[in-house]
């Protein structure tokens, strides 16, 4: 949902999502002489018996010199935000709420406020119908986490129980709508699920629940090399056949058949899929950012058990990549209004790169994407290209060498990715060998300590994989689903995509939490990077608010990324990215064969692949030894005991002679 307002010079818009509300905030140039802020206040209509001031992570030095981030209680109508962009991620889904936004001017302790502005909004219901969307916290390094928990590192039996309070709040719907998913499923429907990962306890039973029941369920998993779904399933006790049916279908292949989607047939009809970026385990519900989105839509879920279906047999990929282009075909520039485009891998070529990278140049007001590992190669020109509005850019990790140089040249494009306050991560081999605090971290004296209570995986903070073209328009393209946007993603792995065309309502849910993830990383990124470069015993800037208008300087300096930012939700383009996407032919475009590494970046792939056959082989010659110590041990205990006994033989024979 989406509404404005204004009172005198000052202007204000507000989003809502699903959990999160964004406001953002406009002046005249001259209004915003003397002004110290903006004081929220808030009410829940039909709840709430009257309107609440909003807490304020910063104060004022003159007013609280040293404040006390456990225990202090500020708010913002003694200490207002300084920012012309404000989120409320307290926010519950379906409900009305009215804000109250008060321009502070005067000083320090003793504020004047202007005229309010009122905004009254109410949020997106988490499924309308048609489509469902959760997002999970995916922060559980947070001041709020902190605050709530004290920082606790929730146990394997926390984790299990989808009531438990650690659960619920890391959670925040996603496990609940899955599982309600399906523990609503009658007898009379079906499911179909294909999964990459299935480790997660709560998910499992359920549908060991369903199967016990005589559902009719029928699963592809992943037979993983660890055996780690086979394990899991068989703590559980999930039958893998039942009345001589397969319940389980192992995909022995590729080696990543990477999807997540489960599709429900009511009547023997394909009617709704879950899909989206969340692995069946823990970390996938409860760490990592992840969505799980549910698409009520007869032809989309057809769709899907097509593909479903050619899976059932674990066919070998070339035999997928055939089947897969019949029912996926690459798709036009522009798809049809209001539609929804189904994308499956592998495919012959990764020829959807150019298309994703086609839709990025075509943008022209704002940009949002996910990367969980590395940016496309594809992606780098128009996202680098120089344009006046803002692209963000939300990864996993810091951007590599190469990324920051081919992306440095336009300031209009934001970079952010995940990070805990005042702490650097080492991670090696999918594990956290290394975590140390920033040296010089003066910022512990005004926040509290974060800690990120997973220790290994793959993925420790930004796992979805979506990319939002001109979000704020009427038109917006939505493009999200279980592929990390790379050339093996799309020829090589199992994956599924779905391209979702002028939804406003998706649209707002993925932008509203989107922006979430992006500031709560990006600060912690600006404050970790000067920390390190910070002389020790320097006073951090920006600790305190500002005690005058000075904070403006940064949203009305000409061309700058506040400013930008400030401009974007109020100075739309007459026209989307749909104008340029009209000019494009419709013809697959031929993808240059790949390049083979030369000189030394082929040295050092060379040199990577010895480095890890080398330590394949010590792994497998270290288990060979592990193996024959135990057989060893066991032949000898064998020889022990029978030595035993013949000596017991022995004593108790002389006893008798003796006697």
């Amino acid at each position: 949902m989406r509404i404005a307002t204004r009172a005198g010079q000052f202007k204000a818009k507000a989003i809502a999502g699903t959990r999160t509300v964004m406001i953002a905030l406009d002046c005249d140039n001259e209004a915003r002489k003397g002004l110290l802020g903006f004081a929220f206040r808030r009410q829940r209509i039909d709840s709430d018996p009257e309107p609440k001031w909003l807490r304020s992570l910063k104060v004022f030095e003159s007013v609280v010199p040293e404040p006390d981030p456990e225990h202090g209680d500020y708010r913002t109508d003694k200490f207002p935000i300084q920012s012309f962009l404000w989120g409320d991620y307290t926010a519950e889904p379906g409900t009305t709420y009215e804000f109250e936004i008060y321009p502070a001017f005067g000083k320090p302790g003793a504020l004047k406020f202007a005229d309010k502005l009122t905004l009254r909004i109410t949020t997106e219901p988490e499924n309308d119908g048609k489509h469902g969307v959760w997002f999970n916290r995916g922060a559980i390094a947070s001041q709020a986490y902190a605050r709530e928990f004290g920082n606790h590192k929730p146990t394997d039996e926390e984790m299990d129980n989808p009531k438990d309070k650690h659960t619920k709040w890391l959670s925040r719907g996603l496990l609940e709508a899955c599982l309600d998913y399906i523990d609503t499923t009658k007898r009379s429907e079906a499911l179909r699920a294909c999964v990459y990962e299935f480790t997660y306890a709560p998910i499992i039973e359920a549908f060991k629940e369903k199967v016990d029941d005589g559902f009719d369920v029928k699963l592809i998993v992943h037979d993983d090399k660890k055996g780690a779904n086979r394990a899991a399933i068989k703590r559980v006790g999930l039958d893998l056949k039942r009345d001589g049916e397969d319940i389980v279908i192992w995909r022995t292949r590729p080696p990543i058949p990477h999807n997540k989607f489960i599709i429900k047939l009511i009547g023997g009809k394909p009617q709704q899929v879950w899909t989206g970026s969340t692995n069946i385990t823990p970390s996938g519900f409860l760490g990592q950012s992840n969505v799980g989105h549910l698409v009520s839509d007869q032809d989309v879920a057809e769709h899907y058990l097509k593909y479903w279906t050619i899976l059932s047999d674990n066919p070998t990929t070339g035999t997928t990549k055939t089947a897969v282009a019949k029912i996926s075909p690459f798709p036009p520039p522009l798809v049809k209004p209001n539609s929804k485009t189904c994308v499956y891998s592998p495919r012959q070529t990764a020829s959807m790169l150019n298309w994703y990278a086609d839709r990025i140049s075509d943008a022209t007001s704002s940009i949002m994407f996910t990367a969980a590992f590395t940016i496309a190669d594809d992606f780098i020109e128009p996202l680098g290209r120089k344009r006046d509005f803002l692209r963000f850019v939300l990864k996993e990790k810091p951007p590599t060498p190469a990324e920051r140089k081919a992306l440095s040249g336009d300031r209009d494009l934001v970079i952010s990715y995940g990070a805990v306050l005042g702490a650097e991560f080492t991670v090696r081999d999918g594990k956290l060998v290394a975590k140390r605090k920033v040296k010089t971290f003066p910022l512990d004296h005004w926040f509290l300590k974060e800690e990120l209570t997973r220790e290994q995986g793959n993925i420790f903070f930004v796992h979805t994989k979506f990319l939002l073209i001109d979000p704020l328009s009427d038109d917006p393209l939505i493009c999200t689903g279980s592929a990390n946007f790379s050339d093996n993603s799309l020829t090589v792995n199992d994956e599924n995509m779905i391209l979702i065309r002028g939804t406003t309502r998706v649209a707002d849910i993925y932008m509203t939490e989107f922006d979430r993830l992006f500031r709560h990383f990006y600060f912690r990124d600006i404050a970790n990077e000067a920390a390190m470069k910070r002389e020790k015993g320097a006073k951090p800037e920006k600790v305190f608010l500002s005690e005058n208008d000075g904070w403006t300087e940064s949203y009305f300096k000409p061309g700058g990324f506040k400013t930008r930012r400030r401009e974007m939700f109020f100075h739309l383009p007459d026209h989307n990215w749909t104008a340029a996407a009209a000019q494009h032919p419709n013809e697959e475009p031929t993808r240059p064969k790949k390049k083979k590494k030369t000189g030394a970046a082929a040295k050092k792939t060379a040199k990577k692949k010895v480095k890890k056959k080398v330590k394949k082989a010590a792994k497998k010659k270290t288990a060979k030894k592990k193996t024959a110590k135990k057989r060893t041990s066991k032949k000898w205990t064998v020889k022990g005991k029978k030595a035993k006994v013949k000596k017991v033989a022995a004593k108790k024979a002389r006893k008798r002679r003796e006697a």
